[in-house]
């Protein structure tokens, strides 16, 4: 059952369920929400009690107007963990920006996570796209979130990727509900991300995915990022940016091995 709790100064919609001695925190990406995780939930609560969330700003979780840091979102997942009186280490799972989130929860606070799952891990926006971020940025608050939805599916859910349509025309949808203001600020807060500088304090064991799809973040991107988590294993899957949407199976059958150790 979906419900809400405040938590680091905001409200967020959440659920808990599934089974198991251990929680697997699921982070989701811009753009989503907790629905995002519809397609690998029933293969993690097999094993698992699973949170999901909102992050601000999405969903059914609080809005905002304004600037938003990363140190906020961070501070929302440890938060919403406090709220709930969950004090055991989590695994947390995460994928596109929620990635980032995910990595910045067991960097920051390692005494929380026991491992670590991430695919297409964003960390921040190269000089020559942080131009791209704001014009995104702009774009969305100005003429909303339509303006934007057909170039970003075009890049993020290729076609090769929409053999269930179904799936597909169900999680545009969801995009197009988006609010565009926040979906701006987390677009300026990409630009303002270093998360490469904190890599090196992630201890846990990490399993970081590439997408042989993802034009955005590339499976080069992908193992990078894994190369500057000491004892990270990757591996490249055939998927998208929007991996655990579009093809729920293959996330899971890596994933969920992963966790169980």
């Amino acid at each position: 059952m979906k419900q809400w709790i405040e938590a680091n100064g905001v409200s967020l919609r959440y659920e808990l369920g599934g089974q198991g001695s251990q929680t697997v925190v699921l982070v989701h990406e811009m753009g989503g929400t907790l629905d995002s995780w519809d397609g690998v939930l029933p293969a993690f609560q097999q094993h698992f009690r699973t949170l999901r969330y909102d992050q601000r700003g999405a969903g059914f979780s609080e809005k905002f107007r304004g600037k938003l840091s990363f140190d906020d979102m961070v501070g929302d997942a440890q938060g919403l963990l406090d709220a709930l009186g969950i004090t055991t280490p989590c695994h947390v799972v995460g994928f596109a920006l929620g990635s980032a989130f995910a990595m910045g929860l067991a960097a920051r606070h390692p005494a929380r996570v026991s491992r670590l799952a991430v695919c297409s891990p964003v960390t921040g926006a190269t000089a020559a796209r942080r131009p791209l971020q704001t014009l995104r940025a702009d774009t969305v608050e100005r003429e909303g979130m339509r303006s934007y939805v057909v170039p970003s599916m075009d890049t993020a859910y290729p076609e090769v990727l929409r053999g269930n349509r179904e799936r597909y025309e169900s999680y545009r949808a969801l995009w197009l509900a988006s609010d565009p203001y926040c979906y701006a600020a987390m677009n300026r807060m990409i630009g303002d991300m270093e998360l490469e500088k904190e890599l090196g304090n992630i201890s846990c064991p990490t399993l970081v995915m590439g997408a042989k799809h993802d034009t955005q973040r590339p499976p080069a991107l992908a193992k990078s990022v894994a190369e500057q988590i000491k004892g990270s294993r990757f591996v490249e899957i055939e998927s998208g940016h929007f991996s655990a949407v579009q093809t729920p199976e293959i996330f899971a059958g890596q994933v969920v091995p992963f966790l169980r150790g």
